[in-house]
């Protein structure tokens, strides 16, 4: 899909990602995807501020995925593996998740509390 991108940063990093929107784009998300450039990823936005669930179906790659608040602080960070069907959940309801290359985050020194900044989030 040709999906439009952004530019988010946290700290002194920076990450581009592709921005899914419509129920298709995020029910793709990055499956089948072999690989993504070391800065890349891809957020999730959904309709609604709710929890949500995220799984691995058809995607070969391994990847760390966070829940995100609308102003774009980080609730949760986790480490999803390939073509895991079980699913990680935000716990607490969201509207944005952000998907990268596993490890992306603890390399940086990024963890739950931290704040993404971009176009997409509030404030």
């Amino acid at each position: 899909m040709n999906l439009p991108r952004v530019q988010l940063t946290a700290g002194e990093h920076q990450i581009v990602v592709h921005v899914a929107r419509s129920d298709e784009e995020r029910a793709v998300g990055l499956m089948h995807r072999r690989e993504l450039a070391p800065d890349e990823g891809m957020l999730f936005m959904c309709d609604t501020c709710e929890v949500q669930s995220f799984w691995m179906k058809d995607t070969p790659l391994p990847l760390s995925i966070a829940f995100l608040e609308d102003d774009g602080t980080i609730l949760k960070i986790a480490d999803l593996e390939p073509h895991d069907l079980e699913g990680e959940s935000s716990g607490d309801p969201v509207r944005f998740v952000l998907e990268v290359n596993q490890g992306w985050f603890r390399e940086r020194g990024i963890a739950p509390g931290c704040r993404l900044a971009g176009p997409p989030f509030l404030g």
